[in-house]
């Protein structure tokens, strides 16, 4: 399987890129940070090939995908797992916020699959992108609204390319509460985030149930997404929650005869 995973230099997309190399995968690992894809490719496999890409950039786009299309000799899969949440209220999002999100959520992933649809087309391949539970599951979380926006926008693109392009197979993985993996894996999703906000909204996230202790394994969103990949457009939409590591106290009577 020809995969070219997107956003690998760290977080999900690292450990995504890692787990399908390592379960048999062809991986083109693309990212900005050319140095830690080298050693996250090293990770996934000696077939495993690392390759500098801006998704804000669409010459930089087409170079890295026709390389790692090169590189494979096609592309099979692709997984678009790269993406920023800025932690704003709403009226302090700037214009240029809004254009840094939505350029790298929507029109990045957008750039990335128009230049990959060529190779799709030829291997009837499949496309799978990570959303997030506050665009497609629950209502926007406060102080992430411009994140929840973009992400509601990436399902509609996701959408849109099944729509103009039905023999492939178009995939939505939303991803519930996360982490990231170990090491360099970890996300760094919050590390811009400003602590006195974050730490006056992490209450009422708590108290919605949008956040809680337990994190998705990122093995089983791995599994998931290799299971994806591998059924070609079978699979449209799927979620990926924590487990609970606490039961819910049902406090269901004894029937009686």
């Amino acid at each position: 399987m020809r995969t070219v995973v997107v956003g690998a230099s760290s977080g999900l997309g690292r450990a995504i890129g890692i787990g399908l190399g390592q379960r048999g995968a062809q991986v083109a690992l693309l990212a900005r940070r050319k140095d830690r894809l080298v050693d996250a490719a090293r990770e996934a496999g000696d077939s495993a090939i690392a390759v500098a890409c801006d998704v804000t950039d669409e010459a930089s786009v087409r170079s890295a995908v026709e390389e790692a299309a090169t590189t494979l000799g096609g592309i099979d899969a692709l997984v678009y797992a790269t993406g920023i949440g800025v932690l704003r209220r709403l009226v302090d999002v700037d214009a240029s916020t809004w254009r840094t999100v939505f350029e790298t959520n929507v029109i990045g992933a957008s750039l990335v699959t128009a230049a990959a649809i060529p190779y799709l087309l030829e291997s009837g391949g499949v496309a799978a992108y990570l959303s997030s539970i506050t665009g497609s599951v629950t209502e926007p979380w406060p102080a992430l609204g411009s994140y929840a926006v973009s992400k509601a926008a990436l399902d509609k693109l996701i959408e849109a390319y099944r729509v103009e392009y039905p023999t492939l197979g178009f995939t939505r993985v939303t991803v519930g509460n996360s982490a990231g993996g170990a090491g360099e894996s970890a996300t760094e999703f919050i590390t811009s985030w400003d602590p006195a906000l974050a730490g006056a909204v992490h209450p009422i996230w708590i108290g919605r149930d949008y956040v809680h202790s337990d994190f998705v394994d990122v093995e089983d969103l791995t599994n998931v997404v290799h299971t994806v990949i591998t059924n070609g457009a079978a699979i449209k939409s799927v979620v990926v929650d924590a487990r609970r590591t606490v039961p819910l106290p049902l406090n269901i009577p004894a029937q009686t005869s």
